[in-house]
């Protein structure tokens, strides 16, 4: 990207923070529902497939908000989606502190997911629009390190409100970024790239483009990649403070031991973010998908306290690295003109994962099926999105985007 359809310094940082808070307010509503089932399920007497369905729910709306915001976000710009998407999720995480039994629970977190996914892939995309090329792939591996920092705000708030004041408080803090969103509309614009276009493809050419000639093979990595990466994500770290729980730690100390893996995102994120300017983004990604995939196995069998703490920091380190690396390297593998719509479909494929995910580890967990052997499913599919990589992705160090 060149300096003239690249924001000057002081915006770009401005961007990137408030993207960046924009994300960490994400991570904290999907964070803060981890540890609310945990409750939940002592509280509203839930079983695994309950809870299962449950994350699912989330998930199942990211499903829908991604692919819907790409697309509208090609169309009427990053900016205002990204705004919209925000007000939709804060929003209705605060109302699920009203709910009185699973059913309108899952109502709610149906729509607060479809706003979330729906954010996540527009701002990745403005931020990559944003700034020059050899800035790109950190700067949108930094904005995704917000989420680590989500994460961490979210296990602050499951460890010192929920035993204290309830579930539903958090879910009450969780409608905070209604009130950020309206500041966001007046602090960010639209990319300079996108402000540029002087005409704007019909949905039907952008949907056929991503899977034309140029791109298919890109856009099957992609889609391996995200379905692979998220279906873990979302298996083993929506599930982790009730498999503490379930491995015999109490409530509390369960959100004390995640609070702890979950510090360990954000070193994974800077030194992604450092080593992906440095050595690639197919290097970085493989690198880090196959060391998650061992921590997993690792984290499966372990027993001790010392042993899990140990693997799941290797585990949250790790896969966040990836992901951070993933959403540097989805935008740079698409033009302008379909960008957000290639990027909002490949996440709402992901998406389908963090659906299947959850539930199968309920169903799995119902049944009585090892933790040992849940791990390693996840161990598999994570090789399975490395060999994606490695086989089908193309290098984008230092490549300007159309």
């Amino acid at each position: 990207m060149s300096e003239l359809t690249s924001l000057p310094p002081a915006k770009k940082r401005k961007l990137l923070f408030s993207a960046g808070l924009s994300w960490l307010f994400d991570a904290m509503d999907v964070g803060l529902l981890s540890f609310i089932v945990a409750a939940l399920a002592k509280e509203w007497h839930l079983g695994s497939e309950q809870i299962g369905l449950l994350t699912a729910m989330n998930s199942i709306g990211m499903v829908f908000g991604a692919a819907l915001a790409g697309i509208l976000a090609d169309r009427y710009g990053r900016r205002a989606i990204l705004v919209w998407t925000l007000l939709i999720f804060s929003i209705a995480s605060g109302l699920s502190a009203l709910a009185t039994g699973l059913g309108m629970l899952l109502v709610l977190r149906f729509i607060a997911g479809a706003g979330l996914g729906g954010e996540l892939p527009v701002a990745s995309t403005l931020v990559s629009e944003s700034v020059p090329v050899k800035e790109r792939g950190r700067a949108v591996v930094l904005l995704e390190s917000f989420w680590a920092a989500g994460w961490i705000l979210s296990a602050l708030i499951a460890y010192f409100v929920i035993p204290k004041y309830g579930w539903q408080l958090a879910f009450v803090l969780g409608a905070v970024p209604a009130l950020y969103a309206l500041y966001l509309r007046r602090a960010i614009e639209d990319s300079p790239r996108y402000k540029q276009q002087s005409v704007k493809l019909p949905l039907r050419a952008r949907l056929a483009a991503i899977w034309s000639g140029p791109h298919r093979k890109s856009t099957l990595m992609l889609w391996i990649l995200w379905f692979t990466v998220v279906f873990s994500y979302y298996g083993m770290f929506l599930w982790l403070p009730s498999i503490m729980f379930m491995k015999g730690f109490e409530l509390v100390k369960s959100f004390e031991y995640v609070l702890i893996m979950t510090l360990a995102q954000l070193p994974g994120y800077f030194t992604a973010a450092y080593l992906i300017e440095k050595l690639g983004r197919k290097f970085v990604l493989i690198i880090y998908l196959l060391l998650t995939a061992v921590s997993a196995i690792w984290f499966g069998t372990s027993e001790t306290a010392g042993m899990l703490l140990a693997a799941g920091i290797c585990l949250s380190f790790f896969n966040l690295g990836a992901w951070g690396a993933m959403y540097a390297y989805t935008p740079e593998l698409y033009p302008t003109a379909t960008r957000s719509t290639g990027v909002g479909m490949a996440a709402a494929f992901g998406r389908i994962g963090g659906v299947i995910g959850p539930f199968v580890v309920g169903i799995l967990v119902g049944q009585g099926v090892t933790l040992s052997s849940i791990f390693a499913i996840f161990f598999i599919a994570i090789l399975i999105g490395a060999a994606a990589v490695w086989l089908l992705g193309t290098e984008t160090k230092n490549q300007e985007i159309a």
